[in-house]
């Protein structure tokens, strides 16, 4: 019984002490100052007038190649040029044993003189038999096979003046020459080598380097576009990423768009003095898409993407609350996208301090130059 009297008692001073530290607590907190909302740098969009490049894969490609091959059977005596000299055309380029072939005009020559020599004795015979013929001193049969052997003899010089003609020829290919202007690469043979006429592999391949051309894969989607732009100028940018110096223009575009991607291929011509571009080097193409007004930018910093490519930013709500925004941006100008989709006129993007608010809270927005 006492212990029950006991319990009875610490009752109240159990009841006591709750509600003294609940107050307590109270006090505590309400003496606690508000929490500060996190600062976040924003931009306000605002419609701006820009003017859009595209940025295209593309390929260097010379004017004109010109593989170099024997067209007569020989060995190579020496070689006549320097390799990545450029040479004009005519420029001797190699030289072949020419002493077969030199037999062979000479022979060649030696039977047109021969037939010559035959057609100048049939003509005489044929000239003397007209007269006789005329004073019935010969058959008229006698005479016109004499006059069969002057035709003959005609057709045999006929004969013999191409077969030099081609022998001459024959000598004049163990010349090799280069049969257009430009810049000659490396030798394929030395000298000592056996070439054929014909032969499937070049001995040496020349290609024009100033102008050069520029293959762009373009999406035909905006061939049209493009071809209203012909006078518009074409800029590229060099596998090291730099500027290249000089300019070029639209000068072909193809006529087959290919089936698989949906693209079509461009052909810009640049000039090249100095040599920059080479055959089969790969660049980026700059083609100007026009100008767009009203054109909202976002900081490419504050553009954040998924794995699948999806593009997105934070915005500032009317009510000071974060709110992440998919937007669609693909075009970019200078350190800025072109935003397509998703935002609007006035809206706040962050561009500095999110790292400091959680999504869904409130922030403090201040505005930064964008």
């Amino acid at each position: 019984m006492q212990d029950i009297a006991k319990f009875k008692f610490m009752i109240p001073a159990l009841l006591l002490g709750t509600a003294l530290l609940s107050a307590c607590g109270k006090s505590n907190d309400a003496g606690k100052p508000p929490q500060k909302e996190a600062e976040v740098g924003v931009i306000t969009l605002k419609p701006e007038t820009v003017t859009l490049t595209s940025e295209l894969p593309g390929r260097v490609t010379p004017l004109q190649v010109a593989e170099v091959r024997p067209q007569v059977t020989g060995i190579i005596q020496e070689r006549l040029f320097q390799e990545g000299s450029q040479v004009k055309k005519g420029t001797p380029l190699y030289q072949i044993d020419s002493a077969t072939y030199q037999a062979a005009a000479d022979t060649a020559a030696a039977q047109l003189a021969k037939a010559e020599a035959a057609l100048e004795s049939a003509r005489s015979k044929a000239q003397r038999g007209q007269g006789l013929a005329d004073r019935g001193l010969i058959s008229r049969d006698v005479h016109d096979d004499q006059l069969t052997e002057q035709k003959q003899a005609e057709a045999d010089v006929a004969v013999a003046q191409a077969a030099l003609k081609n022998a001459r020829v024959n000598l004049a290919y163990t010349h090799v020459k280069a049969p257009i202007d430009g810049f000659i690469g490396k030798s394929a043979v030395t000298a000592g080598a056996l070439v054929t006429a014909n032969q499937a592999n070049a001995l040496a391949t020349i290609q024009p380097l100033d102008p050069i051309l520029v293959d762009i894969t373009q999406a035909s989607t905006e061939l049209l576009r493009l071809k209203r732009e012909q006078a518009a100028a074409v800029n590229l940018l060099l596998p090291d990423g730099s500027a290249y110096p000089h300019a070029g223009k639209l000068a072909f575009t193809d006529l087959t768009v290919d089936a698989a991607s949906g693209s079509v291929t461009v052909r810009a011509e640049f000039p090249n003095p100095e040599q920059q571009l080479l055959p089969g080097m790969f660049v980026r193409a700059k083609l100007g898409a026009g100008g767009r007004k009203d054109a909202l930018l976002v900081p490419q910093p504050s553009v954040s993407r998924k794995a699948n490519g999806a593009a997105s930013v934070w915005v500032v709500k009317a009510d000071s609350t974060l709110e992440q925004r998919t937007i669609q941006a693909t075009q970019a100008v200078g350190d800025k996208w072109v935003v397509e989709s998703g935002l609007t006129a006035g809206e706040q993007v962050v561009v500095d301090g999110l790292q400091k608010a959680k999504p869904g809270a409130k922030v403090k927005p201040v505005p930064v130059k964008g």
